[in-house]
């Protein structure tokens, strides 16, 4: 008798162990986006519900409560450095993403608060900004609540979130122009000075063009069989108005190009060469 009981009792703690091992399909999925932006990263970590033929904002989701913008865990976003939403400079960490959606706008809310779960768990004293948002309506339904970093430049881009027919979009800035250029002043004491980079800095930022110049023949002289620093220099050449010395710049760039076989700068240097003509 007590060796059944044991058997039976062994069979159950097989059955459970085997229980314990089936995984299946999150109902909502969960995302993390790790985007480069500035001079620091933006991470972004969410989960995704569907629509399933539901009715959403203003009854899934209801107007006028806080949202946790997604579904499950909070919603996060971490920032290595310094930010700006709403006219509110942010310093690196990890935030909260918070929402109060209702039909004809929207408060988007950063919080220290990263677990906020339920509007309950919500403190309003811990929130870093608040950014109140028009929404725009879509053509078509997103079926699936979708988080992601839009329209991004040096300095700025969009969180954007849709779902239903609903789009919403919050600004982030960065500073990054004095940034560079600290490093580059400092960069520029050092015993092997970044020219190539600091020159091509300044070409595309509408900064000082004839020390750009100057710092790209020195990049020639660091690396003359350097294709890329030819054609940079030309194309700083071209802006600067000198083009029989940018198409020289240029001729010899593809030149390197060819011998090196790369087609793609070699077909840059032919469509300048055209504009220089």
């Amino acid at each position: 008798m007590k060796q059944l009981l044991f058997l039976v009792i062994c069979a159950g703690l097989f059955t459970t162990a085997n229980a314990q091992q089936l995984k299946t399909p999150q109902p909502s999925t969960s995302q993390t986006i790790k985007q480069d932006f500035g001079l620091g990263t933006i991470e972004l970590s969410y989960s995704r519900p569907n629509m399933k033929g539901r009715k959403i904002f203003g009854d899934l989701v209801p107007f006028n409560d806080v949202w946790r913008t997604g579904a499950n865990s909070a919603t996060t976003l971490t920032f290595t450095d310094d930010v700006t939403i709403g006219g509110t400079k942010i310093a690196p960490g990890k935030y909260g993403l918070l929402s109060i959606p209702s039909a004809t706008e929207w408060t988007l809310i950063i919080t220290k608060q990263t677990d906020v779960t339920s509007p309950a768990a919500y403190k309003q004293e811990n929130d870093v900004v608040r950014v109140k948002v028009k929404p725009v309506m879509l053509p078509k339904n997103v079926e699936t609540f979708t988080a992601t970093l839009a329209n991004i430049t040096n300095s700025s881009c969009d969180l954007q979130l849709s779902w239903e027919k609903t789009l919403v979009s919050l600004k982030i800035t960065t500073e990054v122009d004095s940034k560079v250029m600290a490093q580059i002043a400092e960069a520029m004491k050092t015993e092997k000075p970044p020219y190539y980079s600091a020159a091509v800095y300044y070409a595309d930022n509408g900064k000082d063009l004839n020390q750009a110049l100057v710092w790209f023949e020195k990049a020639v002289e660091q690396s003359p069989n350097a294709y890329w620093v030819h054609y940079q220099r030309a194309k700083a050449l071209a802006k600067a108005g000198k083009k029989a010395e940018a198409l020289e710049s240029s001729k010899k760039s593809m030149q390197l190009a060819k011998e090196q076989k790369n087609n793609d700068y070699v077909k840059l240097n032919e469509k300048l060469q055209k504009e220089l003509k």
